[in-house]
This record gives structure tokens, sequence and C-alpha cells, in this order.
């Protein structure tokens, strides 16, 4: 993995994230958001190695991408560092660890 990259992949309604989801590297993802969360309601973040405020502000978009499309979002696989970030923020109820 090249330090400051993100990669996805879509699979079976499963998006998976990996590498750095930060404002230098989330735009091509944003570009392509509303073509991917219409093939995916399970965000995996768990290759995700770091995570800004503007990357947390898109997980948050791409779940209620899903929730308007009638589906329930799910993200499986959260961080430490993710999860810290997310309770910071006190978005526990909107990004929670599918268990």
């Amino acid at each position: 993995m090249t330090p400051g990259l993100l990669n996805w992949t879509v699979e079976s309604g499963l998006l998976r994230l990996c590498g750095e989801l930060e404002r230098e590297t989330l735009l091509p993802l944003w570009q392509q958001r509303d073509e991917l969360m219409q093939q995916a309601d399970v965000i995996d973040v768990s290759g995700l190695e770091r995570v800004d405020s503007a990357g947390l502000a898109l997980l948050v978009h791409l779940r209620q991408i899903v929730l308007l499309r009638g589906k329930t979002p799910h993200f499986t696989g959260i961080p430490d560092k993710l999860h810290s970030l997310i309770t910071l923020y006190n978005l526990q109820e909107i990004i929670a660890d599918r268990r």
C-alpha cells in the first residue's frame, strides 16, 4: 500500500475501503460515491490506516446515500483510531460497528 492513497472495491454488497481516507485522498471516492453506493450497503473500514474529519464526513454521507435507497447501512471493521474519532464527534449512533 502506497502512503497517501485510498483504494476500494465493491463486491456482493460490500464496499471495502483501504488506505488513507483524508481530505487529500477522498476526491476520487467522492466522485464515484453515488454509483458505488448503489451496489453496497455494508462499508468495511478495517483496511483504513488513517481517517481525518473530512473522511469521517464522507463516511456519514455514504451512510446517508444508502438510507435514501431505503436500505439499512452497516459499517464493519472499525479500527480503534477511527472509533476514537467517531466518539470525539459523538457519531456512535450513526457509525456503529456491525457485530
